[in-house]
């Protein structure tokens, strides 16, 4: 008798200690998508060659590039007269100066010219992939 109590007071305690479940209904015509939080991607048209990519920069003279090169090794030099290309544009390569220093002249704005460390290979990448180097 005494073990059929137990049994009885345990099974009290296991049916009130059982968790609470609730239901959860979503109106979904009242949710609004959340804004984006980052600009669209930048569509690159494939048949401009040769061109700057977005993030690239653009130094005003060579001079300029030196100075770009020596504060990003931590060396104090005045401000270079650079900026960060900021859209893909159209290029023609006036020279070469190696693999890391390239006069380019502007297609879209005639007479603007400047000079730049981006690798700049002769021939257009794959369309989807990468520029891969030539020997």
């Amino acid at each position: 008798m005494r073990q059929t109590r137990i049994w009885r007071c345990a099974l009290v305690g296991m049916m009130f200690a059982a968790p609470a479940f609730a239901q959860v209904v979503w109106d979904t015509k009242n949710i609004s998508p959340p804004p984006p939080s980052f600009a669209p991607p930048v569509t690159v048209r494939q048949d401009v060659w040769p061109r700057l990519d977005q993030g690239a920069v653009l130094c005003k003279s060579e001079n300029d590039l030196n100075l770009l090169a020596a504060s990003r090794r931590g060396e104090s030099v005045s401000r270079p007269d650079c900026h960060v290309i900021r859209t893909p544009t159209a290029i023609q390569i006036v020279r070469r100066a190696g693999p890391g220093r390239t006069e380019v002249s502007l297609t879209d704005q005639p007479g603007q010219s400047g000079w730049t460390d981006t690798w700049l290979p002769d021939r257009p990448p794959p369309p989807g992939g990468k520029p891969t180097a030539v020997r």
